[in-house]
């Protein structure tokens, strides 16, 4: 059996030291850098959503855009003097892509949510602006953003026109004032019109039966 001397104890003592250290190294790293993704994931979502524009959309680097309950338009910035027969516009279902035929994509990406292709189209205006009319499947929300993965606005500013609020039939229009209400209700933490009328049939029937004990219910 080998014998250590205390000698050599003391000389490999910084060696095993070095050696831990570099375990614990490979160890922890993997660890480190899979915090450092979670971290950096959470201030991604933390991203406040933005105030709209005047056309309840957003204004952006490579596209603009606006939006009124039944249609999103969306303003691709072109180079200048761009032609029309070097444009494509792709426009699907779920999908937007346009740009310049031949280059990448200007805009490209899946929609928000859903659109009618055969309501849809684009023009070129000034030489210099896509522009493409999405007609929305549900025209009874506002969009978020209008690609998926792009900065999103705060649809609770939203302010649609009162003149175009009085082109709505009566229902639709009963539909649309209630919906706002309810974002506005929600934005400054206060109870839906929905959960108010629950709160109403609720205190109504404990007026109407003080015999039984409500004592632990509780009204919100």
């Amino acid at each position: 059996m080998a014998v250590i001397s205390e000698y050599e104890e003391e000389a490999q003592a910084p060696e095993i030291i070095r050696a831990a250290a570099v375990a614990t190294t490979i160890t922890t790293a993997p660890d480190l850098v899979h915090e450092v993704k979670i971290e950096e994931a959470e201030e991604e979502n933390d991203v406040e959503p933005h105030v709209p524009n005047s056309g309840n959309g957003l204004d952006g680097e490579k596209y603009s855009w606006t939006q009124t309950l039944s249609e999103v338009t969306v303003y691709v910035h072109m180079p200048l003097e761009t032609k029309s027969k070097t444009v494509f516009c792709e426009i699907k279902k779920k999908h937007l892509m346009a740009g310049i035929k031949g280059q990448v994509p200007l805009v490209e990406g899946e929609l928000s949510a859903t659109v009618k292709p055969n309501d849809c189209f684009w023009s070129l205006e000034d030489g210099r602006t896509v522009s493409v009319l999405l007609t929305k499947c549900n025209q009874m929300e506002w969009w978020k953003n209008v690609i998926v993965g792009d900065p999103e606005i705060n649809t609770s500013k939203v302010e649609p026109e009162n003149s175009k609020l009085s082109d709505l039939d009566s229902d639709t229009r009963s539909t649309v004032e209630k919906m706002m209400y309810d974002q506005r209700q929600k934005a400054m933490g206060l109870p839906t019109s929905d959960e108010k009328e629950k709160h109403d049939v609720l205190k109504n029937f404990m007026s109407q039966h003080p015999e039984m004990d409500f004592s632990k219910t509780k009204i919100c």
